[in-house]
């Protein structure tokens, strides 16, 4: 790594100097609108292809469409880079609304191209698979056909649309206001502080469960405080979504985020069928915990905190030595290129106040290059962040030479290949564990995770489940969603703690998100879908790394179910392939209970 500390901000002027206040970002919009708009006109003119003839002067606007949809990309990541750093930053919220607009008039020109690959005829459309520039997009390019018969008619798609920017998408962005007002007080040094969400997260993982218990309180309180509000957003979100499924005539709230996921109903129910079977073990590992800390149950704010013994806090140039190490393990390319992120400034890591809470990975596709944001407290938990965000990072870097439709890869599967990079790290550090204190603090680190994904996210799911059910009859009051909220949690956790969160809906962004609706149980699936695809790495040994690259190239042209069929030999619709994924964090939670039984 390199000789001098590494800086823990991001390089965001390599894309567009200035920040918010960037001129060279404004010419880029100005551009860009201007050509979304001429490319509307365009389409409009062209009309319906009725013969193979007519596809030669087609065909140049499946260009200008890919050509738009990486500039609008690399607009959304430097507008998302701009917001996540600085939750105040005026400047960066007027162009999120700028580039949302854009966007929306992308979509309304997307709405009448996907239209005008619906409608036509199915030799034009067979004729238009067949040639040779669309070998590589010939899937997606069905995909869009077989959803658009799914949709409402081009006008009543665009009038959504444009609803959309000041209505839905207007909802989610209020979620990020108001969590910028949350301000937690907290005594350090002598005096008082105000921590931003994201730093009071962190220090929910403190050792001292003294911390814990103080800061919980307040953590709950300062998320209730804004409740009302932020219930309000979430009650419009889902009564805008509800009302549009209701005029496509999807009668159930999964069909988006199922045909998202390019994955069948009857694969993530028998996933969390398996789940659902195998949680009495993680009620174990909740449990011994439980004991370790010297209580008779969890409560919320301890299920990821750390166990006494072994030093596990890591500097930030400890952490990227330790993540660059153990991918190189498996594969020297995806060491080279986490390096290559981290000398090159691609991570904002630093532990600062305005920053939004949580961590995510964008990719800038004119440039080629990914960004990673998280708030680094020198805990393992960062240090899988950081891997988990590199996962995603690396996912895109594979794929940078696709043409732009063949790169759109579902949520389930980008969470493969960031999961995925979390066991490079968490098993190659256990194999390595010096100590017994070492090795239990590894094991439990990856026993939680397990439990993030079998039972947290299964609460989200079921949360959120019925919150749709009810918010179909009517508003749901926060009381409500409180309760909501605290009966999943008891039932994903199979009532194995003390004390819930129950304003978990207000704290989580991803109950927010417009662009991923249900944006959880895809978690659980690349958790245990990495599973499957790295205990097949460990059974081939290196030579597994080239056919990893070959099924991510794949994430985005194929259905999940077709995907694990090519590359795995695997039927994700059966228990079997779902069994022993889950198996595999079943075997470190029986080494943790085995480490752990005479103390």
């Amino acid at each position: 790594m390199a000789q001098q500390p590494l800086n823990q901000t991001w390089d965001l002027d390599v894309f567009f100097p200035g920040g918010s206040s960037s001129p060279e970002f404004k010419r880029f919009l100005d551009a860009l609108t201007e050509d979304v708009t001429a490319f509307g006109q365009r389409l409009e003119a062209a009309g319906v292809p009725g013969t193979a003839a007519d596809l030669d002067g087609w065909m140049p606007l499946l260009d200008t469409f890919q050509d738009l949809t990486q500039r609008i990309r690399q607009a959304g990541a430097f507008v998302s880079c701009l917001t996540a750093q600085d939750m105040a930053d005026e400047g960066a919220k007027l162009l999120q609304g700028r580039v949302a607009q854009i966007r929306a008039a992308l979509g309304n020109a997307t709405t009448l191209l996907d239209h005008q690959l619906s409608a036509m005829p199915e030799e034009v459309f067979a004729a238009l698979e067949a040639r040779p520039e669309c070998e590589a997009i010939a899937y997606p390019l069905r995909e869009r056909r077989l959803r658009a018969a799914m949709r409402m008619d081009p006008q009543r798609e665009s009038l959504a649309g444009d609803l959309a920017v000041d209505g839905y998408h207007a909802w989610g962005q209020l979620y990020g206001e108001l969590v910028a007002r949350v301000q937690i007080p907290w005594e350090a040094g002598g005096r008082t502080v105000h921590l931003s969400a994201g730093q009071a997260a962190n220090k929910l993982l403190d050792p001292d469960r003294a911390v814990r218990v103080r800061l919980w309180e307040r953590w709950e309180k300062a998320w209730a405080e804004q409740a009302d509000l932020i219930g309000a957003a979430l009650n419009h979100l889902a009564g805008f979504r509800i009302q549009l499924y209701k005029h496509r005539g999807w009668d159930s709230i999964l069909s988006e985020p199922l045909e998202n996921n390019r994955m069948k109903a009857e694969t993530l129910e028998v996933m969390w069928d398996v789940i659902d079977r195998n949680k009495g073990i993680f009620v174990e590992f909740l449990n011994r915990k439980a004991r370790l800390l010297g209580l008779d149950k969890l409560a919320w704010h301890d299920v990821d905190a750390p166990l006494g013994g072994a030093d596990t806090k890591m500097t930030y140039d400890e952490a990227a030595e330790f993540v660059v190490e153990h991918f190189g393990r498996f594969s020297p390319d995806m060491a080279r290129f986490a390096r290559k992120a981290f000398e090159e400034r691609w991570i904002e890591a630093e532990d600062r106040p305005g920053k939004r809470p949580g961590g995510f990975c964008t990719s800038f596709p004119l440039t080629r290059q990914s960004r990673i944001f998280m708030t680094f407290g020198g805990n393992l938990d960062n240090v899988s962040t950081l891997a988990h965000e590199l996962g995603h990072a690396y996912h895109q870097s594979v794929m940078n030479d696709l043409p732009q439709l063949a790169q759109g890869y579902a949520m389930n599967v980008a969470e493969t290949a960031s999961t995925f990079a979390e066991l490079l790290v968490s098993d190659a550090a256990l194999k390595a564990a010096g100590s017994d204190e070492e090795r239990l603090v590894l094991l439990a680190g990856k026993a939680e995770r397990a439990v993030a994904f079998f039972m947290n996210i299964h609460a989200r799911f079921l949360f959120e489940t019925r919150f749709y059910a009810e918010r179909a009859k009517g508003l749901v009051p926060v009381a409500r969603l409180n309760e909501l909220m605290v009966q999943a949690q008891k039932e994903a956790y199979r009532d194995a703690l003390s004390e819930y969160h129950p304003h978990f809906w207000a704290s989580k962004l991803h109950f927010y998100s417009t662009g991923q609706p249900f944006y959880n149980f895809p978690y659980t699936f690349g958790f245990l879908f990495s599973s499957g695809v790295y205990a097949r790495a460990l059974e081939e040994g290196p030579a597994f790394a080239q056919r990893y690259v070959d099924l991510l190239r794949d994430t985005g042209r194929m259905r999940v179910e077709d995907l694990a069929a090519k590359h795995l030999g695997v039927d994700l619709t059966k228990p079997d392939f779902w069994q022993a994924a889950v198996d595999v964090s079943v075997a470190d939670v029986r080494q943790f209970l085995a480490l752990t039984e005479n103390r």
